[in-house]
């Protein structure tokens, strides 16, 4: 974590479950107020139920994830996302028939001083450009753009993102990047689940590796180098 920081997140010892299918097997990670952070590891690892179980959309679970104050088990899912955590999965979930300005409007306020439609539009030109678009009209990289503007109005600090450059053209890959990098910027606590190391590596401070439900491997930015051979084995790079 960044030096002398209190974890705003630390999850320990977390099991969830798919049905009887038992998918994390007791993880443990931290992550402190400022810090961006991904979950790497080949599909299957259990990176995008790390996050879910986090919102609670995956609800047979044990162990405790403490944000804050607060232990997030204990709380109904529609709870959790008042604590001040926002999520945009992989599928984005715009709203097809709606327009951008629509899609910006309709999430309800879960923390004060959230992000103004016009502080998004600087943020995001290309939205400005399709502001009465459907969503039906925007391009992957549009859409993710305005599933990552819409949990910023709503005022959340903490961003949980799950793959947001999946299947993306490497231009649009870059511009993702440069708005993480933005965030992070502001102020903006990042737990990001990514793929493509390549991008998580220009992005994070602290990796956490995944396999088979487990974390395999914590690794701060400055020792990439030299745990290339361990990235290698885990994620084929």
């Amino acid at each position: 974590m960044l030096d002398n920081a209190q974890p705003l997140l630390k999850v320990e010892n977390l099991h969830s479950w798919y049905g009887e299918s038992h998918i994390l097997q007791g993880i443990n990670i931290e992550v402190a107020k400022g810090e961006t952070i991904t979950l790497l590891g080949r599909n299957g690892a259990g990176k995008t139920t790390t996050l879910r179980s986090i919102m609670g959309v995956v609800r047979k679970r044990t162990g405790k994830i403490q944000f804050q104050n607060t232990d997030l088990i204990k709380l109904p899912q529609h709870r959790v996302a008042h604590q001040g955590i926002g999520y945009v999965p992989e599928e984005r979930g715009i709203f097809a028939s709606l327009s951008v300005d629509e899609n910006l409007m309709l999430p309800p306020s879960v923390a004060k001083n959230g992000t103004s439609v016009q502080e998004i539009y600087q943020l995001f030109p290309n939205l400005l450009e399709r502001k009465n678009s459907p969503g039906t009209k925007l391009s992957g990289g549009e859409q993710q753009m305005l599933a990552i503007a819409r949990i910023l109005r709503t005022g959340a600090r903490f961003i949980l993102l799950d793959e947001p450059t999946e299947g993306l053209a490497p231009v649009i890959v870059e511009r993702i990047g440069e708005i993480i990098l933005k965030l992070k910027s502001k102020g903006y606590t990042i737990l990001l689940v990514e793929q493509n190391f390549r991008f998580a590596a220009k992005l994070a401070d602290r990796h956490y590796v995944m396999e088979d439900g487990k974390v395999v491997d914590h690794i701060n930015a400055n020792e990439l180098t030299e745990k290339s051979a361990a990235l290698h084995k885990f994620l084929g790079v």
